[in-house]
């Protein structure tokens, strides 16, 4: 009976020890698809020459290989290819040129980005 113990003591003490090895504070935000779905909120769009804005929008995050891409309704142009790193507590930033401003979690999305194909804004959550 007692190598049945001792046995069972080491069945579990190598479970928790691959358990714990298969977490990894390391992960990139590009594994995860914590973020992946629909956020609703205000958006808005301008170019200089045309300006959107919807109280009642809607930004669908697509993930696309190791990156993560915003599709706006209401005519505004989506936003492709963006990276993102842990800041802290689930929260995730974008990061790389003309992408940068995007902060999102599980459950919220703010937006402002500007670059030279004009300036999004997003106040969203889901």
């Amino acid at each position: 009976m007692k190598e049945i113990g001792r046995i069972f003591s080491l069945f579990i003490v190598a479970s928790t020890m691959v358990a714990l090895s298969a977490c990894s504070k390391d992960d990139d935000p590009a594994d995860n698809d914590l973020f992946v779905g629909t956020y609703r909120g205000t958006i808005t769009y301008s170019d200089g020459e045309e300006n959107i804005t919807d109280s009642d929008g809607r930004v669908t995050v697509v993930k696309a290989g190791n990156s993560y891409n915003f599709d706006f309704g209401t005519g505004i142009p989506n936003i492709t290819g963006v990276r993102f790193e842990e800041s802290g507590d689930g929260t995730y930033v974008s990061i790389g040129d003309g992408l940068t401003g995007i902060t999102i979690t599980a459950s919220s999305l703010d937006m402002l980005v500007t670059n030279d194909q004009g300036t999004w804004t997003a106040d969203c959550s889901r």
